[in-house]
């Protein structure tokens, strides 16, 4: 990707950003129903859907990135703004064809085991290499997505207890998250 078009991409998705919330609530609404890819190959939003799994899995207490629709939201979006697309589809290609030489198989099909290898190695700058510097940056724009699909879905909602705007007698924060960002703190 050309610098030009690299910042074409940021200039893009900083414009979205500021429209937050409301633009999330568009995307949300407009993928909440039975969902065709609209940019992705069958394969490719297969592989998409493995990732968001791997970034924000179900558990005992909440739903994951798939409840919430991640992959239909970076979908949706990869469809309406060209650099994205394309931004993703490269990277992708990217971690399929290294997964292809470290096991010799796709990314969707290796054991979990080399997916999350191959995730944490891509997860910290002090990783990266002239082979891999892009997908390492792409993989940090990914996570943000994936947070940003699932914290603005009402799977996500729920998760944190968001209830909207709403008039609150009161307010307090639990005593055991104030002591926790205390002694994070480097003034305590």
């Amino acid at each position: 990707m050309s610098d030009q078009n690299r910042r074409q991409f940021f200039l893009a998705f900083g414009a979205a950003a500021l429209t937050g919330q409301a633009l999330a609530q568009q995307i949300h609404q407009a993928v909440a129903s039975a969902y065709t890819p609209q940019f992705f190959t069958p394969q490719e939003f297969a592989t998409l859907r493995v990732l968001v799994d791997l970034m924000i899995p179900a558990d005992g207490n909440s739903k994951g990135a798939i409840d919430a629709g991640a992959a239909e939201f970076i979908d949706f979006v990869c469809s309406k703004v060209e650099n994205v697309a394309g931004y993703y589809r490269y990277n992708m290609n990217w971690m399929d064809q290294e997964m292809l030489r470290r096991t010799g198989k796709l990314f969707i099909d290796a054991p979990v085991t080399e997916q999350t290898k191959l995730l944490d190695t891509l997860a910290y700058r002090k990783n990266a290499t002239p082979q891999n510097s892009t997908v390492v940056d792409f993989f940090a724009y990914f996570r943000g997505m994936v947070v940003d699909a699932y914290y603005t879905s009402p799977v996500g909602m729920a998760d944190i207890g968001y209830m909207g705007n709403q008039v609150l007698d009161s307010f307090s924060v639990p005593d055991e998250a104030v002591q926790y960002a205390l002694s994070r703190s480097p003034f305590h």
